[in-house]
């Protein structure tokens, strides 16, 4: 969902501002439309405003894949639970669901007879 009023992006350790574009959110991270590429571990530290609520959010990410000349998917890795709600309501108000990742639950093999 594009709901951020701004960002700002820096690699971790580095005092460069990356430009980019409004990107795509989710409580568990974000997709960030850039034409830099990022290797896939990269950190990056974040800084956004969301656009209805107007709440500033500072976490950092990490890079799980990059699109070259499209953008880079990142995962937040240190997010309080408060920004996380706080993103989760703004999705609820832009009449989004908040998107999690899904856990992934082993079927059992065997088979219950009757």
């Amino acid at each position: 969902m594009h709901c951020l009023r701004e960002i700002t992006v820096t690699r971790e350790g580095h005092d460069e501002h990356i430009h980019v574009k409004a990107p795509d959110l989710s409580t568990s991270g974000m997709f960030i439309s850039t034409s830099r590429p990022f290797p896939e571990g990269t950190v990056l530290n974040l800084r956004f405003r969301l656009a209805v609520t107007n709440v500033e959010v500072q976490t950092r990410g990490e890079v799980r894949y990059c699109l070259p000349g499209v953008g880079v998917g990142v995962e937040f890795i240190a997010i309080s639970q408060h920004a996380a709600k706080d993103i989760a309501h703004e999705l609820s108000l832009s009449g989004e669901s908040p998107r999690r990742p899904r856990k992934r639950v082993p079927r059992s093999r065997a088979r219950r007879r009757r």
